[in-house]
């Protein structure tokens, strides 16, 4: 941290706290893949015993994900900010915001601990596991529906839509990562062709899908457990989606399978079905849900095999290469239950042997 963001820091403690509160210990803190980085500070005197500073990359406003820069209009505040003022009243349980220092480059926010949502399962009795997921979905049912029906052009998740467009692009993250960077070599004609036709297919289904207020990257590292509640953070790139697509990604993303079995899948999809309709969410058929559900899946996890590579490639950041393998067999599992799509997994497999 150079000296003077830490400065900006102190100053901002001090605004909060008073002069009787300092800062004891400075502690970097492990990021995911977000290009921000983290620490927790440790405090003595009137204010909390930490919180948490979120340092920001570069001195430009962010815009959320680049592929999301739709705006018609340059934004004049941190998405962050703008997305936790609207979630915040609708009792989503995101961490509290202390201070927004984002001209000086930081915000300083509610420390919520250190056991993500998938840690927090590791281990534990399927029972323990459905319970500590449906609070997870609880919260996910109250952000999108409840959400959606207080729509304002003031949160900047209502502006922004996964579209066609959106699905297209993701796919060819995949195609671009996932397979020509990652062998060096373009696909071959045919495959190509064959490929977008299946991820234009898929994009056009879910760009008719009903669009209702989605958190976009609701994983289970995302989902912090703290006195037995879950802890909602990262949901800067909120947008407008269908319904399931953060369902999908909350019970699929990465090695979440290794504790959320089909079993249990099956279980919490039912759950997050009645949990909808008693919230007065509107009306959706279970078995167009689970269809809409599995469509969202296979395109996130394309997605995802795409993203990792690309961390690893170009970003550098490794470790995401891990979650791989389980990704792959999120989309040979989700293929088997969409045989419409059963070309896909085979020109899947010739690229990716298991």
């Amino acid at each position: 941290m150079d000296t003077t963001l830490q400065h900006a820091i102190e100053a901002a403690v001090t605004t909060l706290w008073g002069k009787e509160t300092a800062i004891t210990q400075i502690a970097p803190l492990t990021g995911d893949a977000s290009s921000r980085s983290y620490a927790r500070i440790h405090l003595h005197g009137n204010g909390p015993a930490t919180t948490v500073v979120m340092m920001l990359a570069g001195s430009a406003l962010p815009i959320s994900s680049d592929e999301l820069a739709v705006f018609q209009e340059p934004l004049k505040e941190l998405p962050y900010i703008n997305v936790h003022r609207f979630l915040q009243p609708l009792g989503v349980h995101v961490p509290e915001t202390y201070y927004d220092g984002s001209k000086a480059g930081f915000l300083l926010l509610e420390d919520i601990g250190d056991l993500p949502l998938r840690e927090a399962a590791q281990g534990q009795s399927v029972a323990d596991i459905e319970r500590l997921y449906r609070k997870a979905i609880d919260q996910l049912v109250l952000l999108q529906v409840e959400g959606s029906k207080r729509r304002t052009d003031a949160c900047i998740a209502f502006q922004q839509a996964f579209d066609h467009r959106l699905f297209l692009w993701e796919f060819e993250h995949f195609i671009e990562w996932g397979l020509e960077k990652r062998e060096g070599k373009a696909l071959s004609a045919a495959e190509g062709k064959e490929l977008r036709a299946m991820f234009d297919d898929i994009a056009t289904r879910l760009d008719t899908a009903p669009r209702f207020l989605n958190h976009r990257d609701y994983h289970s590292w995302n989902l912090f457990v703290q006195d037995g509640e879950i802890r909602v953070i990262d949901f800067q790139d909120a947008l407008l989606a269908p319904a399931t697509y953060d369902l999908e990604t909350l019970l699929n993303d990465r090695d979440t399978p290794v504790v959320i079995t089909p079993t249990l899948e099956q279980s919490l999809v039912d759950y997050y079905h009645k949990t909808w309709h008693e919230r007065g969410g509107a009306t959706i058929d279970h078995a167009q849900l689970w269809e809409e559900y599995n469509l969202c899946l296979l395109q996130k996890a394309s997605k995802v095999v795409g993203r990792f590579y690309y961390l690893e490639l170009e970003k550098k950041k490794t470790g995401y290469s891990r979650y791989i393998p389980p990704t792959l067999a999120t989309i040979r599992r989700v293929v088997a239950r969409l045989p419409r799509y059963r070309r896909l997994q085979e020109i899947i497999a010739t690229h990716f042997p298991e």
